[in-house]
């Protein structure tokens, strides 16, 4: 008799099997459902109040205004990712209007799709498996960006599904099969609209796919349909500029000011922002023993290496073995290469954010994987599962993974502050805090008391020969000023370059918005070095100070006939701090 913790030998259809679409509730289908949705809804709350990415978010809030006022990516702004996220945001604030809310929606919605395509992938696994391996992506995807809509959630999320849809086709039959491969076709189309770096991952699913005699012409349709964002920008755009913006900016400009060692430093923190979160003043309480922090990403990275590289292997194996658990294997297999291809984000760059992403999905096969490994026990897979699961959060990298879902679960309950809301007419963003929020609001309420509709406005740091980073999201609380420069996102090697055009861009503009939140920013690549001293002399030359905010925290400028004469470097920031910088840059390496 067989054992009822034990997974039948042919598993039970599911959706992804060629199983009914649509299916009576059970009790374990509602328990499987109320623990993954309580996990998003714990910190939910919390991460619509906290402070986001002021670039990456702000460009998210601001680019989709942009293509609504005509503007185009690559040609009137710097944009170097695909322009689906831009359209589908820009049709989502057509009907929601734009605000940050609107926009942490369509991040949360992002990552809970892909978590629900990790679901759907593993469901032959049994359920119990399945909604651990939900739960672990939830827990790796979560905390790196919150609810930002980023390009990169929201690809991972349509690749995920357009893998589900493959797997699908190949339980099924005549029409239904050909309008599963259409439809996985047009979700990998959308997912290489947002992020065309995606493509790895997505090559190695559908070549894997390919490979298990799944027909690809209608794929390949559906992809053609599903790139017509991609078509409509090369049209828009020009082959020229969509080339330089989405290939060249990205992969030769920007990663010599972005790449962080690889392997990280067992000793020291690289990354700017990991080495700011991880301040004595800033950091959440953690009272278990742990690594610290820069041993954590060390420790991290080359778990996130294995992890990707192994999984493959250990069920490609398992699938040449046993021909009777392929219901099983063959979604895990084709899946685990599509987390392979992922193995990207955590090379170029390995601060917590890259490697979560390039991690979500490899981790979340490990609960299947060990199930397979087993024998199909239920019992066993879902101890020794929860147990390697909790021991990789709690010992390898708990700094970054649930140290920030416990401290944004208690902003969620009100036992910890958010964000600080800086806000004009209706819109707002959050600062991180009191200090940053009070400078950030006085200029925003003097800009606003100054400025006339339709002047020119450009954002960027005080040091503009060093543009490490920019703070968009001024932008968007100032839609009736035009943004008076290309580099609305600034990068370092691109925006500073001596040729990039950003001394003309200030010189064009009415008001300037200059922050010192990034001066203290040295990382180990090019970011340190300086770039064109050309913008900070017209700031000089041309603008004249009218705010200094908390010591030069933030200062706004106005054009005049002749200006102050002074470098906005020398204004503020005293030399002890400058000093303490350049002991920190050292420190670092």
């Amino acid at each position: 008799m067989q054992r009822p913790d034990d997974l039948p030998t042919t598993v039970t259809a599911t959706w992804v099997e060629g199983g009914p679409a649509l299916r009576r509730p059970t009790v374990p289908a509602g328990i499987s459902w109320a623990l993954l949705a309580a996990t998003v809804l714990i910190v939910g709350r919390g991460l619509f109040r906290i402070a986001g990415p002021t670039m990456e978010e702000g460009f998210m809030l601001v680019f989709p205004e942009r293509l609504r006022a005509g503007d185009v990516p690559n040609v009137d702004f710097l944009h170097l990712y695909g322009p689906g996220a831009l359209h589908m945001l820009l049709g989502w604030f057509e009907l929601a209007g734009t605000s940050l809310t609107a926009q942490r929606i369509v991040g949360a919605v992002q990552i809970v799709a892909a978590a629900w395509a990790i679901v759907a992938i593993t469901r032959p696994a049994g359920r119990p498996i399945a909604t651990v391996a939900g739960l672990a992506f939830l827990v790796t995807m979560l905390t790196p960006t919150g609810f930002t809509a980023l390009a990169w959630p929201g690809a991972l999320a349509l690749g995920l599904w357009s893998v589900a849809f493959g797997l699908r086709a190949r339980r099924l039959d005549g029409r239904a099969r050909q309008i599963a491969l259409l439809v996985g076709g047009v979700l990998a189309g959308l997912a290489l609209s947002f992020r065309p770096d995606v493509i790895v991952a997505l090559g190695l699913a559908w070549l894997a796919l390919a490979l298990l005699r799944t027909q690809l012409a209608p794929v390949l349709l559906g992809a053609v349909v599903g790139l017509i964002p991609m078509w409509v920008h090369l049209v828009m755009a020009g082959i020229g500029p969509s080339w330089q913006g989405m290939v060249v900016d990205p992969v030769f400009g920007l990663r010599p000011g972005r790449r962080l060692p690889v392997p990280p430093s067992w000793s020291v923190i690289h990354g700017d922002l990991q080495a700011l979160s991880e301040d004595p003043a800033v950091a959440p309480w953690w009272g278990l023993p742990a690594p610290s922090a820069s041993q954590q990403l060390f420790l991290w990275f080359w778990w996130v290496v294995l992890l990707n590289v192994s999984l493959p292997i250990v069920l490609f194996v398992a699938w040449r073995r046993r021909t009777a658990d392929r219901a099983l294997l063959t979604p895990l297999l084709v899946t685990s290469l599509f987390g392979l291809g992922l193995t990207g984000q955590a090379m170029q760059r390995p601060d917590s954010t890259h490697l979560g992403w390039g991690m979500a999905v490899s981790f979340a096969l490990l609960a299947p994987t060990i199930c397979v490994l087993i024998g199909g026990r239920v019992r066993r897979s879902l101890a020794v599962s929860v147990t390697v699961i909790a021991a990789v959060l709690l010992v390898i990298c708990p700094f970054f993974t649930l140290r920030p879902y416990l401290a944004t679960a208690r902003i969620s309950l009100g036992q910890k502050d958010g964000g600080f809301e800086v806000t004009r007419d209706g819109r707002r963003f959050l600062a991180p805090n009191s200090a940053t929020h009070d400078a950030s609001q006085q200029a925003v309420d003097d800009l606003d008391r100054l400025s006339q509709p339709g002047e020119r406005l450009l954002v960027g740091p005080v040091d503009l020969s060093r543009t490490v980073y920019s703070d968009v999201v001024f932008y968007h609380l100032f839609p009736d000023l035009d943004p008076a420069t290309y580099f609305i996102e600034m990068e370092p090697g691109i925006t500073d370059a001596p040729d990039s055009g950003l001394a003309e861009d200030v010189a064009s503009a009415d008001w300037l918005i200059l922050t010192n939140f990034w001066t203290g920013w040295f990382e180990p690549n090019a970011s340190s070095e300086f770039g064109s001293p050309e913008p900070n002399r017209v700031v000089a030359e041309q603008f004249c100070l009218v705010g200094n905010y908390l010591d030069a925290l933030v200062m706004l400028y106005q054009r005049c006939e002749q200006g102050d004469g002074v470098d906005p470097t020398t204004i503020g920031i005293g030399p002890e701090r400058r000093a303490d910088f350049e002991r920190e840059r050292l420190e670092r390496g």
